[in-house]
């Protein structure tokens, strides 16, 4: 966080209940105008994010604008982009503005994966490694272990998880039981961790 802070010079990095979670924060809408927004815009989300971050990007032009701080029409603009956006509106922002029609989603169409540094970039964010052991008669241990890499993510981008195999030559996709709308990309054949993704990680290196 710190790092992401320094690059973009601007914001606060703080930490969360338990000192375990830290996160960085920018709240000046002219800051976001200046500094983010052109990053964003030179270097484009190729999830369905991106909708959010357009639909995000029209509510900062509005308040450097002056319209939702001049005026009641304003702030109903800005919400109607907030109903369209992440999980939409809050059960409070549903009762006292009952009648906020949210604004058109825009459309992402699929997108291919043009730079590994994106790769890697997105996996320093979403992707996790572990080691899962089973319990296996089969196995002197008792146990039978395995390597996984993983990347978890909404159904919504489901398509772009199935382009992840072709890019990488390994892997599958998954739902996990518990929660449907979840898909992940999972790499476990050992070969392959060795033979793809570390070879991959060799030449565009993981900084998490």
């Amino acid at each position: 966080m710190r790092k992401i802070h320094s690059f973009f010079g601007i914001g606060i990095v703080g930490e969360r209940g338990d000192r375990y979670q830290a996160y960085y924060n920018v709240q000046s809408a002219r800051a976001i105008a200046n500094v983010i927004i052109p990053h964003f815009d030179r270097y484009p989300l190729i999830t369905q994010k991106r909708a959010d971050y357009l639909l995000f990007k029209q509510a900062v032009n509005f308040l450097i604008q002056g319209q939702a701080r001049s005026s009641f029409e304003g702030i109903r603009e800005i919400i109607c982009l907030k109903g369209s956006m992440n999980k939409g509106l809050s059960d409070t922002l549903k009762i006292h503005f009952p009648d906020i029609l949210p604004f058109p989603r825009p459309v992402v169409g699929e997108q291919g994966i043009q730079d590994p540094h994106w790769l890697t970039g997105f996996v320093d964010g979403e992707g996790f490694f572990y080691v899962k052991s089973l319990k296996n008669k089969k196995y002197s241990s008792g146990f039978n272990v395995t390597m996984v890499f993983s990347i978890s993510q909404h159904s919504r981008d489901e398509a772009l998880l199935i382009k992840f195999i072709d890019y990488l030559g390994c892997g599958r996709i998954e739902r996990a039981s518990t929660r449907p709308e979840i898909v992940n990309f999972t790499v476990s054949k050992f070969s392959d961790i060795k033979e793809r993704l570390y070879l991959f990680s060799k030449v565009v290196p993981y900084m998490g």
